[in-house]
């Protein structure tokens, strides 16, 4: 598909970089974001990506590049979820229909991608502080520049956010925060008298007499300074009731807002004024999720990110496979563990649809706790939950959870808490690219003490971990794929797996393969292959990451001398590495361990397909790898 190719656009063509649209009047840049909207989506609709973020911020993106001038002021996007107009017009349109697959472009700003994308992002909150750090840097050469971070009422709440603005609001250096505000709705009227104030308070006219009153003020004897200091009290009192901007102007900020973001004449006029202005600026401008395209309008959550869809109908490309993914089993369940056990209750930060709890919020609306951007505090959260008597379920996903190892460590572990982790979109994720990628859980959770670490082979051992999870008394982490499960059965009755134990699915004495989560079933479909060759092939379940089923994998070392272990995390520390130390601490140097996993590098986007292959983890990899191993020598050991 070539959606550049599929309407009759009449501006967009000529459009290469941000110095073509600054000759356009308003009614063309119009036109170029309506053209704009209708490439987001039918590119989109091919190849999946964040949506009604993107659409939203189409007319901001055009109003920022004709107004400032980029790359030499900076651009920073928070996340980068609404960032497609603005690859489009920095020199990417022709290589759109690229967006997220292999070799293509990132569906993120990514500073080896292009000069105008200022500093690579893809977590929330990041960007007042690299916006900051631009503008300081800079001020210390000299330079007058301006710095702008665009980030959205979500972002805005991250504790990283906060710590931005309270830092750089006294700085006096050329910050520009522009809040992309998509909740909040203004009426027609607040909207025209929103807009007209702030075109004119932002003007110089406005701004030089409000200086040249206070110096005059100052001037008067004895009593100047005194009146300038009542008048600013009064001022604030007055504006904490009535200016939604007051906190911020308590920050240190000159607030601009709220502006109307779908009016182009008016984002421009606004923004040529708030580059006028000396000392950090926060710009509040309220836009419209899904702009433009009617299903995204009317359900935003639903295309925020999204599969490939049909655009007539809004509907997802149907899927063959009629099999629940990993998400939703974990959330029927959980509801019905919940349904047994009043003392279960469900955490998440900003993440509900994302991590399947939107039905156990329906059922149980008081047990779930949405504590927003906010990895952090969830965390600490159920920390104190869990102290209160209750069975938390802290539900994020791999890349997310990251952010809060440091209140894992001091609030969950080192008090022994029963805070179980459902860890998602574990292992690899595909296009959304290396910020998203779950690869390092294993690696970052395995060296906290009192920490029971759990990876199902199926969407079926899913169920009866979550079980264990609940009941053990621990801290526990359990961590499964994004996509749809393998298919399996599910058990009506759910069973508490013995802890530290794992499973042999397939007996053989000349080498074993011991893989965990989501690696198992390619394993065992490549230990079988082996088998029909006339290898014989010990294939293993795992199940724990920690403990580990010492007795079965030293057991199996003395028996087979030759051990590949298979994950989906990074080699460093990972699954495979506590192996090697088990048979270190053992004494066992005979034998040969090869480990399959992520090398020391980041994975870039591509179909999680893909990847696998690409990373020799799907079956045929798998196969690859062990019969090289049945080939070779024993004289290797311990190769990596």
């Amino acid at each position: 598909m070539k959606p550049l190719e599929t309407v009759d656009y009449s501006i967009l063509p000529n459009i290469n970089d941000p110095s073509d649209i600054r000759s356009l009047n308003v009614a063309e840049l119009n036109t170029l974001a309506q053209e704009i909207r209708n490439l987001i989506i039918h590119t989109v609709a091919s190849t999946g990506g964040h949506l009604a973020s993107s659409l939203g911020t189409v007319e901001l993106t055009l109003a920022i590049h004709y107004v400032f001038n980029t790359p030499q002021d900076k651009l920073i996007w928070d996340v980068g979820h609404q960032a497609y107009a603005h690859k489009i017009i920095t020199g990417r349109k022709n290589r759109f229909s690229t967006l997220r697959c292999r070799g293509g472009i990132s569906g993120f700003p990514k500073r080896e991608e292009s000069i105008y994308d200022s500093f690579n992002v893809g977590h929330s909150g990041t960007s007042i502080a690299a916006a900051a750090a631009f503008a300081e840097a800079e001020y210390l050469r000299g330079g007058k520049k301006k710095s702008i971070a665009v980030i959205g009422d979500g972002s805005m709440t991250t504790g990283m956010a906060f710590e931005g603005l309270n830092w750089s609001g006294d700085r006096d250096k050329g910050l520009i925060i522009i809040l992309n505000d998509n909740e909040m709705s203004i009426s027609p009227n607040v909207g025209a008298m929103s807009s007209y104030l702030n075109r004119v308070m932002t003007g110089d006219r406005v701004t030089r007499f409000k200086g040249e009153l206070k110096n005059f003020l100052r001037s008067i004897p004895s009593v100047g300074e005194q009146i300038v200091k009542i008048s600013r009290q009064i001022e604030e009192s007055v504006k904490t009731f009535v200016v939604p901007g007051a906190l911020f102007e308590e920050l240190g900020f000159t607030y601009v807002g709220p502006l109307e973001g779908h009016r182009l004449d008016y984002l421009i006029k606004n923004f040529e004024n708030v580059k006028k202005l000396e000392g950090p600026v926060l710009v509040h401008v309220i836009t419209q999720k899904g702009r433009g395209y009617k299903f995204a309008e009317d359900n935003s959550p639903t295309y925020h990110g999204v599969a490939p869809f049909d655009v007539e109908t809004g509907l997802a490309v149907s899927s063959a496979s009629a099999i629940p993914s990993y998400t939703q089993i974990f959330g029927k369940t959980l509801i019905d563990l919940a349904e047994s056990d009043s003392r279960i209750v469900a955490v998440t930060a900003a993440m509900c649809e994302g991590t399947g709890l939107d039905e156990f919020r329906k059922r149980f609306p008081e047990r779930l706790f949405d504590v927003g951007i906010a990895e952090q505090l969830a965390v600490t959260f159920a920390a104190g939950l869990s102290v209160g008597g209750l069975l938390p379920v802290v539900a994020i996903y791999s890349t997310f959870l990251q952010r809060a190892y440091d209140q894992i460590l001091h609030d969950v572990c080192l008090q022994k808490l029963p805070v179980v982790f459902a860890i998602d979109r574990a292992g690899i994720v595909g296009e959304d690219g290396a910020t998203h990628q779950g690869l390092f859980d294993f690696s970052y959770l395995r060296n906290l003490p009192h920490l029971i670490m759990m990876a199902p082979k199926d969407e079926n051992e899913l169920r009866h971990m979550l079980k264990t999870a609940v009941g053990c008394g621990s801290p526990v982490s359990i961590r499964y794929p994004r996509g749809k499960g393998v298919g399996v059965p599910l058990n009506d009755e759910l069973s508490v797996l013995p802890l530290g134990r794992g499973e042999v699915l397939q007996e053989g004495s000349d080498l074993a393969i011991i893989a965990v989560g989501c690696t198992v079933h390619p394993a065992l479909a490549a230990g079988r292959k082996l088998e029909a060759e006339g290898f014989g092939v010990r294939v293993i379940n795992a199940r724990f990451i920690k403990p580990l089923d010492a007795e079965l994998i030293l057991e199996t070392a003395a028996s087979t001398h030759k051990l590949l272990t298979v994950e989906e995390n990074v080699l460093d520390g990972g699954f495979g590495s506590a192996i090697l130390e088990l048979l270190a601490r053992e004494g066992m140097t005979s034998v040969t361990v090869r480990r399959l996993g992520i090398r020391d590098e980041f994975v870039e986007h591509a179909t999680q397909a893909e990847l696998r292959s690409l990373h020799g983890l799907d079956e045929e990899g798998i196969f690859r790898a062990a019969k090289e191993m049945l080939l070779l020598n024993d004289s290797v050991k311990h190769h990596g």
